[in-house]
């Protein structure tokens, strides 16, 4: 394969500190080691990581079990999504941002490191009235409630939407998103976290684990299923006719759903500059607000200990880890 080295910028060797994985396994394969700082192209942008956060997804992929979707191509690894920082360096065809800009987006390179590397097209400006902690966790769940409420659920004013796992990342972020959309919100939770999704803006809260959602829940226009392993018999059931099921976890749902006369939509989040500027205008105005449980620094005990928490899936919103100060 020939290789258009002329895209690459070439700059002195340096190394980081990083977390990687060397193969597969639980939370003990995350180790911390010194690591060749990335190489960036023309369309990216090299940003000293400042903070970034633990999705369930980076678990996941650490485990395998979602190799199909997420093959990590070549050991050692770098996990993380999420990045907030400082704008090092900038590729030529990159002109929105420059050398010291605050940022925060989705990073090209794994981000539980001291440096990582962005597309162009997904990162925004970081205004200074906001904290790189909370831009650190925002943009994969902010940016895969987006899709799923907008681009692929096509959420209007006045529809009903029913809501998985409030309380969880992507949940939590998708009950705001959906609420500033005009929208009434039905969520599931556990009894613990009503008070702090209702908080958010839900209009209904549902006990899920003492109380069969479908039996009590009728004629919504969207169900968004964030649940590995949710029976969508029972999704389809409380939709209106023609309604939908968007989903983020079960690749299949269209050809689920068909037999219900819903429609099914698989989510691929495929993220632009534009949906970042405005959660960061959602945020500045404090209509958006992600909610951090816990935060952990960069190093492999304390990672090991994220990845376990994240793994009980009672996580409220989100886990960050800041990397410097």
């Amino acid at each position: 394969m020939l290789i258009n080295q002329r895209m690459f910028i070439n700059w002195e060797v340096r190394s980081m500190r990083a977390i990687t994985i060397h193969g597969y396994g639980d939370p003990d394969v995350l180790e911390e080691q010194e690591v060749t700082e990335p190489a960036f192209n023309d369309n990216q942008v090299l940003v000293e990581v400042v903070a970034t956060s633990v999705n369930p997804v980076d678990s996941n992929i650490r485990a395998g079990l979602v190799q199909e979707v997420f093959p990590v191509h070549q050991f050692p690894h770098i996990l993380g999504l999420d990045l907030a920082g400082v704008v090092k360096e900038v590729g030529a065809a990159v002109k929105h941002v420059k050398r010291g800009d605050r940022v925060f987006g989705l990073g090209s390179s794994g981000t539980y490191a001291e440096y990582a590397v962005a597309e162009g097209t997904q990162i925004a400006k970081l205004s200074s009235n906001l904290s790189f902690n909370e831009a650190g966790a925002l943009p994969a769940v902010a940016l895969t409630a987006w899709h799923s409420l907008f681009r692929y659920g096509e959420l209007k004013e006045g529809e009903r939407v029913l809501i998985h796992g409030g309380a969880g990342g992507v949940g939590h972020i998708a009950i705001q998103m959906a609420k500033l959309t005009g929208a009434h919100v039905i969520a599931t939770a556990s009894s613990r976290n009503h008070e702090f999704i209702r908080q958010l803006g839900a209009d209904e809260v549902i006990d899920y684990t003492a109380v069969d959602f479908s039996a009590v829940v009728r004629d919504v226009d969207m169900v968004l299923d964030f649940i590995v392993g949710l029976e969508q018999e029972r999704n389809c059931k409380v939709l209106k006719k023609g309604g939908r099921v968007v989903s983020i976890v079960t690749p299949d749902i269209a050809d689920i759903t068909r037999a219900y006369d819903v429609n099914g939509k698989f989510v691929i989040v495929d993220p632009k500059r534009e949906e970042l500027e405005q959660i960061h205008e959602w945020m500045q105005d404090q209509r958006l607000k992600v909610h951090i449980s816990d935060i952990f620094p960069l190093s492999e005990a304390a990672l090991r200990m994220a990845h376990t928490q994240i793994e009980t899936k009672h996580t409220r919103g989100k886990l960050g880890i800041q990397i410097r100060e």
